[in-house]
């Protein structure tokens, strides 16, 4: 989107310092920074005043910084705090949007799911809607969804805005920025349960999408999850409900899985019968497309269009990817996060791959309330179905802790007719794990 300096002054109660001039959309990352975007000096880990020259020289045209902070590298806008500023253009921007969007303004929670569902609806979105956007990677938080509005295109017709949850209030904050009309979630789980005083606490500050619907919207829930379905008494919108369940709308009648654990599904819906073949392993995945199936219905896309843009569709890296080496090893590379439910969904979805040998590299599950207990139910989940179980760089799960190299060393020793699941929370950073058994 199109902003210029002198906007961003008046939008953020800032002063503009140097000449006024336009930018395409804004970065918080000097290394990402595209040539043209904007860059917002925030705090974290890293001061990004301390990056300005850097964003000038990746050829961004203006900076916003705190007020007394500016760098004469680039014109400035001073600002009493960046990441009020950086919420305040999310909104404006998220105003200018409205002509084009007409109510396809689509949030997506849940403990599970939410980043793969993303991309699943993008996809079926652009079949039709070929100026639709949605984030990168995983932005679903305060900065992130500011982001992703501001680098929307001006012609926007459909925009997909994924909401993380950390704790209370932090989706019902969310959405008075995105104003969503159309709420997804995907699951209720153990994910950052202590932060919210466990799993009935994730469901309480989930649910804050569907609260936020207008009544003119529709929240479309998991059929599947008994929390998620009980959302549909706290929202005013329209209600449609998908998965195996009987009472759901959208309906999987089908799933089968190929030697690479693909699904062939079928579904009826209230558009009519729909059949498709992910391109991405996992029955779960089937779920997530079922959501974006009704997504598609309710955005006024044709449902086969929607099928066969899910044939080709794939999901964000990191997330369910599948890897076969030169040698024949088989990888699949979910290490981007994990928890309790996301792993039981990966292990299933590696023991449907065909190999003779099936390994979980596993490092920790981070901020769960009962992490030991957790931690543990998984080891024996795992050698519930025959997978070897190697816990990496964590004390949390009661089995040996192996370094990457030695875990790596663990699966080459038994050959190359195998099938290994590489998974953790961010923290652990197991992708070190994939590039080692890619070579």
């Amino acid at each position: 989107m199109l902003i210029t300096a002198s906007e961003v002054a008046s939008v953020a109660l800032g002063t503009l310092v140097g000449l006024d001039c336009e930018a395409s959309g804004i970065a918080f990352d000097s290394r990402s920074l595209l040539h043209g975007q904007a860059f917002v000096a925030l705090g974290g880990d890293a001061d990004g005043h301390d990056f300005l020259q850097a964003a000038a020289t990746a050829g961004a045209p203006f900076a916003i910084v705190q007020r007394g902070r500016s760098s004469s590298a680039l014109t400035c806008v001073e600002v009493d705090d960046c990441d009020a500023a950086l919420t305040a253009l999310g909104r404006h921007c998220r105003d200018r949007l409205s002509v084009f969007l007409v109510g396809r303004v689509i949030g997506i929670t849940g403990s599970v799911g939410k980043t793969s569902t993303k991309d699943l609806v993008l996809a079926v979105l652009r079949s039709k809607y070929a100026n639709s956007h949605g984030p990168e990677k995983s932005l679903n938080n305060d900065i992130g969804v500011p982001v992703t509005i501001i680098n929307a295109p001006d012609s926007c017709d459909a925009l997909v805005l994924e909401m993380g949850m950390r704790g209370f209030g932090e989706i019902a904050r969310l959405c008075s920025i995105g104003r969503p009309a159309i709420g997804v979630v995907t699951a209720v789980a153990a994910a950052h349960t202590e932060r919210v005083g466990g799993i009935e606490g994730v469901a309480r500050a989930k649910a804050e999408l569907v609260q936020a619907l207008p009544q003119s919207g529709f929240a479309i829930l998991n059929a599947d999850d008994e929390r998620v379905r009980e959302m549909r008494n706290l929202t005013q919108a329209q209600v449609l409900t998908y998965g195996v369940h009987e009472s759901a709308d959208i309906r999987i009648t089908k799933c089968e899985l190929d030697e690479m654990a693909r699904a062939s599904v079928s579904a009826t819906t209230p558009w009519g019968n729909v059949s498709w073949a992910m391109a991405v392993p996992g029955a779960h995945m089937a779920l997530n497309a079922a959501a974006a199936i009704a997504v598609s219905g309710v955005c006024g896309v044709n449902i086969h269009s929607a099928a066969a843009a899910l044939e080709q569709s794939s999901v964000s890296p990191m997330r369910m990817q599948v890897i076969t080496t030169d040698d024949g090893m088989t990888i699949i590379n979910d290490a981007y996060n994990a928890n309790p439910a996301s792993m039981r969904a990966a292990l299933d979805t590696l023991v449907g791959m065909k190999a003779s040998r099936h390994v979980v590299i596993a490092g920790q599950m981070a901020e769960l309330a009962d992490s030991s207990a957790e931690h543990n139910a998984i080891v024996e989940y795992a050698r519930s179905k025959s997978i070897e179980f190697i816990a990496c760089e964590t004390s949390n799960y009661e089995t040996p802790s192996l370094s990457v190299e030695d875990a790596v060393k663990h699966v080459r020793d038994g050959g190359t007719d195998v099938a290994v699941l590489v998974k953790g929370s961010r923290v652990a950073a197991l992708e070190r794990v994939v590039q080692l058994l890619i070579g």
